[in-house]
């Protein structure tokens, strides 16, 4: 694959659902898929994928702040 950047594609093999009607086109990450597998778009099932996909970087969940009381 080949970017207009100067900077390398760092694929990795990745966990998704794929919606299984073959008119949609909808598809969701394993760690962002929620329990129910229907797919966001058509609300039909899902499969279980794997797709070559830049890694993500999900964020550190914040620590509860404090009360200013407590400092």
């Amino acid at each position: 694959m080949t970017t207009n950047s100067d900077t390398p594609v760092n694929l990795k093999p990745t966990k998704i659902w794929k919606c299984k009607n073959a008119d949609c086109k909808a598809w969701v990450r394993d760690e962002f898929s929620t329990t129910e597998q229907l797919c966001p778009i058509c609300k039909g099932p899902m499969l279980r994928s794997m797709r070559h996909l830049p890694p993500v970087q999900n964020k550190v969940k914040s620590q509860p702040r404090k009360p200013k009381s407590e400092f």
